[in-house]
């Protein structure tokens, strides 16, 4: 059985008609199944367990990046009680220009193109990452002004100048250097740290530098600014990081991994 996670944004009058061809193409393609409409007072986690428990072969995220972080959280916390929910496939049919950057980087477009990924069934078993308590697929940015990160219990690196630190599983960069390798299916997180510079009397103009390297886990610290997890979720300090989980996901042929 299907199951189609309706987040509550693509209830929206700007979404009818996108909706009305993605329903008439999946019932086409005899992918029918169940939908469930996401609001204010549906808890995201029981409904999933809960058709999952029903014998949900297929879930499906509609919707965006937020979607699809609540969609995988969702299924991972329900494994204790659903021993086999780690092999059911996760879907995802995106709405929406904005924010759906894991579906773009996954090789699926948005509306009811998504159907024939859906059809298609192509699945690759991908990383999950952990921060804290919280799971993501894509990436986890933060603010790099006094930040620690503590790297594998080996070294660590404290950062005074302003910029942005990415901790990347499935990357959705499209300014990463030539030569980075970034491999959602080896259990390895890529640590891209980009930063500004400090102006000076003599340099008006920051200097930006990059850096970038693998690595399995670290521990990010900052008493200022919070981890944001696949653009979606925000994550407490300190936080440790590391790939914790794996999960089937359906995927197009033009993927970028």
């Amino acid at each position: 059985m299907h199951v189609y996670i309706y987040d509550d944004y693509v209830n929206k009058k700007k979404y009818e008609n996108t909706l009305a061809r993605l329903e008439t193409r999946i019932t086409d393609l005899g992918l029918n199944g169940k939908i469930v409409r996401l609001d204010v007072m549906k808890n995201i986690a029981d409904a999933v367990e809960g058709e999952m428990r029903r014998g949900a072969k297929t879930i499906i995220a509609v919707g965006n990046d937020t979607t699809v972080n609540k969609v995988i959280n969702a299924m991972i916390n329900a494994e204790p009680g659903n021993p086999s929910s780690s092999d059911i496939p996760l879907a995802i049919i995106p709405i929406g220009k904005e924010n759906n950057d894991i579906a773009s980087c996954l090789g699926i477009s948005e509306g009811e193109s998504a159907g024939d990924v859906l059809s298609a069934r192509r699945i690759e078993r991908l990383d999950v990452a952990q921060a804290g308590s919280y799971y993501f697929i894509s990436s986890a940015k933060i603010n790099s002004r006094d930040t620690v990160l503590d790297i594998e219990k080996d070294y660590s690196i404290e950062i005074i100048d302003p910029g942005e630190i990415n901790i990347i599983n499935l990357s959705t960069f499209s300014n990463l250097p030539q030569n980075a390798l970034s491999c959602p299916q080896d259990g390895l997180l890529e640590l891209y740290i980009r930063n500004k510079g400090s102006r000076t009397i003599t340099k008006f103009k920051p200097q930006e530098t990059t850096s970038l390297f693998s690595l399995k886990k670290l521990v990010v610290n900052n008493k200022k600014f919070s981890l944001t997890i696949d653009n979606a979720q925000e994550v407490k300090m300190p936080a440790e990081i590391s790939v914790t989980k794996k999960i089937n996901i359906i995927v197009g042929k033009d993927r970028h991994f």
